[in-house]
């Protein structure tokens, strides 16, 4: 077994997280026992997460102890794993729209003492924004058009500055009629007023049309917002 990332790992060559809630699965994935420890493999065609990972992230800001906010939880595939890695010290706040996956992920968050479940659109950070306390990182996985407008937002609501956030753009939620190289373009642009970014990864391989983005909130007071 080998860390690639504190809390992440490879084991028997498959990206993994050791399960937070040991016996319970959460979207069929398999699991194996090593040391006494339950890990859960980590499926890079059912989370941009995992998919950036191994297209070659080379930070990942949620760590052990991290407080969370998760943008677009849908069921909790995802948020499960982020639950996995920020462990008992840290927190995934969960924002979900959509009733449907809202009631999957409640049945997550039920065996998962760190994971929070949120009701509520994104683009209203200010309904949620004292529930949540002060986020280390805020995770974006939203397919809408204003993609950047939200995270922004909860930005400017939540996050400090010295802040990440990592977010998943999806090209055709944006606008279908351009390259997707452009709509990527377009996107960083509005957000590097605001926000430095790290890192770009290019999920393709997993994810048709998805470019993944760390970056991280500027301390300086001139920073220009969308």
């Amino acid at each position: 077994m080998e860390e690639k990332f504190p809390g992440v790992y490879f084991v028997d060559g498959r990206l993994a997280t050791r399960s937070f809630a040991p016996k319970t699965k959460v979207y069929g994935e398999k699991t194996v026992e090593v040391e006494g420890a339950e890990y859960r493999f980590w499926d890079p065609y059912r989370s941009k997460l995992s998919s950036a990972i191994l297209s070659g992230l080379k930070e990942l800001p949620i760590k052990p102890g991290s407080n969370v906010l998760y943008l677009g939880a849908a069921s909790g595939t995802t948020a499960s794993h982020v639950s996995d890695i920020v462990g008992e010290s840290g927190s995934v706040y969960c924002v979900e729209f959509a009733h449907r996956p809202m009631r999957d992920l409640i049945g997550v968050c039920e065996k998962r003492s760190n994971m929070f479940p949120l009701l509520a659109d994104a683009r209203k950070p200010e309904a949620y924004a004292k529930s949540i306390g002060t986020p280390d990182c805020i995770y974006q996985d939203v397919a809408q058009p204003d993609q950047a407008e939200i995270l922004y937002s909860n930005a400017r609501f939540a996050l400090p500055a010295g802040g990440h956030a990592l977010l998943a753009i999806k090209s055709q939620s944006i606008d279908m009629s351009i390259p997707p190289s452009q709509v990527y373009e377009n996107v960083i642009r509005k957000l590097e007023g605001s926000f430095e970014i790290l890192e770009k990864i290019d999920i393709s391989r997993f994810e048709k049309d998805h470019l993944f983005i760390h970056m991280r909130r500027k301390t300086f007071s001139g920073a220009r917002g969308i």
